[in-house]
C-alpha cells in the first residue's frame, strides 16, 4: 500500500518541469526554431575575448622577433666599434 500512495504524490520538481513543458508547447514552431538558431549562433560565434587573445599572441610573437633581430644587430655593431 505504501508504494501505491507514493506513486500518486508528485514531487514539486516534476510538477514544475511539466508546467515548463506545457509552456514550450504553447510557443509556435517558428519561435522555437528562431530561439534555437539564436542560441547556436551565440555558441559558435567567436567572442571578443578570443579575437583579442589572437591579436595579443601575434603582437607578442612580433615583439620577440623584433627583439631577437635588435639584439643581434646591436652586438654586431658593438663589435665593429671595438675593432677600430
Amino acid at each position: 500500500m505504501g508504494k501505491k500512495d507514493a506513486s500518486t504524490a508528485k514531487l514539486p520538481v516534476d510538477q514544475y518541469r511539466k508546467q515548463i513543458g506545457k509552456q514550450d508547447y504553447k510557443k509556435t514552431k517558428v519561435a522555437l526554431k528562431a530561439t534555437r538558431l539564436k542560441a547556436e549562433a551565440k555558441k559558435s560565434a567567436p567572442g571578443v575575448r578570443d579575437i583579442l587573445l589572437v591579436v595579443v599572441a601575434i603582437l607578442v610573437f612580433l615583439l620577440c622577433v623584433y627583439a631577437f633581430f635588435y639584439l643581434n644587430l646591436s652586438t654586431e655593431l658593438d663589435m665593429d666599434v671595438d675593432m677600430d
